[in-house]
This record gives structure tokens, sequence and C-alpha cells, in this order.
């Protein structure tokens, strides 16, 4: 069966375990490969034709039921404890009416879908973001001048990204399809701020090579058992990066509580936060 760009596919040789789009066909000495991007996950794969099958439409709501419910359960509480937060803030600033700056981000991504889905879920939590589409191999070079332009507290670099099925060595850059624009690009992103405080930098994608990311500066990375991560981890992150106080600790336990994919897909160091409370609020 042929396959058109934005199918929705399964492969037979991993049990049908992964939804994903079809969003290039390869034609290699007469054999058609396709190229995927998981359907909610950030994990980029190839395979040939006869390997995959086509998601019905009931296959495609199973599938994205519970990470779909579990992502409204996490914003609906975030929006939950900022309401709660305003109220005691409220009841501290002696009468006076307080305000706040949460951190502003920079997400550059490598899927606009996936963009356009993060921007959506950022300005549902209230967030000051900037997003960007570029190419996993275009990040490394264009990194530096967007921080420049853009001034963020928080840095997202993310995209697609997988394990290659040659691999035998986890620790070799080569292994990944795109963990190494991802470290380059934490690589020169810590040119412009080498703090992890003042620069707050989340990096990586499905399956990324998490030890390389965070030696290269990221404060925050996947995936540190080389699992899938959902498309919403990194708003997460930087959510809770950004409404917490600028003289506190991010509890790390709590960050990773606080992602759909947990600990087997997120981890970092310890980070300030980058909310700044203000009294009084203008009246104009």
């Amino acid at each position: 069966m042929a396959f058109r760009i934005n199918d929705i596919v399964m492969r037979k040789s991993y049990g049908s375990d992964i939804l994903f789009r079809v969003i290039n066909v390869i034609d290699n000495k007469g054999v058609r490969y396709y190229l995927l991007h998981g359907l909610n996950m950030r994990i980029i794969a190839d395979a040939p034709e006869d390997d995959l099958i086509e998601a019905s439409r009931a296959k495609i709501v199973e599938y994205d039921r519970p990470y779909r419910e579990k992502a409204e359960y996490l914003l609906k509480k975030i929006a939950q404890s900022k309401s709660l937060q305003r109220k005691k803030g409220m009841a501290r600033g002696m009468r006076q009416e307080p305000y706040g700056r949460p951190g502003k981000v920079l997400h550059i991504d490598g899927d606009e879908e996936y963009l356009n889905i993060c921007m959506e879920a950022y300005r549902k939590v209230g967030m000051e973001v900037v997003g960007v589409v570029l190419k996993e191999e275009e990040q490394p070079e264009k990194v530096y001048d967007l921080l420049e332009r853009y001034r963020p507290d928080i840095l997202v670099i993310t995209g697609h990204d997988s394990i290659k099925s040659s691999a035998r060595d986890y620790g070799d850059l080569e292994s990944y399809r795109n963990s190494k624009y991802f470290v380059e690009a934490v690589k020169n992103a810590r040119k412009y701020e080498p703090s992890l405080d003042n620069l707050v930098i989340f990096a990586g994608a499905c399956q990324s090579n998490y030890e390389a990311l965070i030696k290269a500066g990221a404060n925050y990375a996947s995936s540190p058992e080389r699992v899938l991560i959902h498309c919403l981890d990194p708003v997460l992150v930087s959510e809770k990066v950004a409404f917490s106080h600028i003289n506190e600790l991010v509890k790390i336990e709590d960050l990773i509580e606080h992602t759909i994919t947990g600990a087997a897909g997120i981890g970092g160091l310890q980070t300030m936060g980058k909310f700044r409370y203000g009294v009084p609020k203008g009246k104009y």
C-alpha cells in the first residue's frame, strides 16, 4: 500500500506501538521508504513501505487519549495553582495588589506542528514566549543570534530525535539522529551566557543523549533512559522554572513530577526560578 504525506501509520516490526505521521517519501534503489515523525512523541524514524500499516481513526483516538488527558490535567492544575498564588499574594501585599513577571521563553523547535501545539499551551498558562521553527541541523548555527535578538530567560532547544537502529554505543553522539545538533546548539548558547541561572536551557527530544546535553551546558535534558518524551514536556519544564521565584531553587523532583514522561524521560540540575514579584501594581 502506498502512503501519502500526513498519513498516520504504525510499524509492524515494532508491534504497532507508536503512531507516526508520514512527512516524506524516499525512493532508495526502487524500494520506497517513508520518513516518519511521532504523532505526539518527539521521535523521528524511517521505515520501508511493507513494514507500515495505516492507523484507524479508532486507534488514533485510543492512542492519544491518555497523553491528552494527562496534558489537560497538568495544564488545569497549573492554572488553578496560579489563581491561588494571586489570592495569597494579595493577602500579603498590605492591600496593594501584587503583580509579577515570569521568565520569558525562546522555544526553538524542529517541528512546526509541534511548536504550534506548544505555543497554545504556553498561552494557556500565561507565559511570554517567542517560537522559532528551525530544522535541527540549523539550530547550532542560528541559536546565538536568536538569543541576542530575543534575550530570553529560558531557552528550549528541541525537535525530533531517536537512536539509530545500527547503534551499539549509546554514549556516541553518532548513534543518534539529531543529538549532536542539540549538543552543539547548547554549547553555542553557553557562549552567549555561561551561567546556568541567568539562562536556563532545556534541550533534547525522544531518546536523546541526556548525558552529553547536560555536559554541554543544559540545565534540563532528555532522555535519561532513552525513552520517548511527549510533545509538551519542554513546555511543562519551562513553566515550572518561569513561575518559580527568582530567589528559590526549583526542586528537581517536583519539576520531573510536573512532566508527562517523568524521570525516565526528563532530568537535570538544581536551578533558580525566574519569577519576580512586584508591588504595587500600576494604575494605568
